[in-house]
């Protein structure tokens, strides 16, 4: 299976726990043309009344802008973008993979349509995701 994978950057913006705030915050990014692959929102649990949500891509002055008027910062999490075909088990093949390379995975985020997957692979430092991109690839 050809898995394609690339380096992305992720954005983030904390927010309160209430009723539009998620609204509030990726309205303007909408609003500057931004087309998300990945837009991924929760609750903090270590800080009650609390949210964070991260996307990606985020691409041009227009966009950036947009992004911190709206309170997104870009992180300093090292992700990996795996685009390929959805068949079951991909997400455990990976990361059994990364793991036996020796890389601790940060997080991991996917879903599968229409016959393609596409996964979030968080790392640690750029190292540990050139090595998890090298065992992800030869899959």
């Amino acid at each position: 299976m050809a898995l394609k994978v690339t380096k992305v950057e992720v954005w983030a913006a904390g927010m309160d726990d209430k009723a539009g705030e998620l609204a509030a915050r990726l309205a303007p990014l909408a609003a500057a043309g931004a087309d998300l692959t990945m837009a991924l929102a929760r609750r903090c649990p270590d800080w009650p009344g609390k949210g964070v949500v991260f996307v990606t891509p985020l691409q041009g002055a227009k966009q950036l802008k947009a992004a911190k008027a709206a309170g997104f910062r870009r992180t300093r999490m090292v992700c990996l973008k795996v685009e390929g075909p959805d068949k079951p088990g991909l997400a455990a093949r990976i990361a059994d993979a990364v793991g036996r390379a020796g890389v601790n995975l940060r997080g991991l985020t996917g879903s599968g349509l229409g016959g393609k997957s596409l996964i979030y692979v968080s790392v640690d430092t750029p190292s540990a995701a050139a090595k998890a991109a090298a065992v992800i690839k030869k899959l």
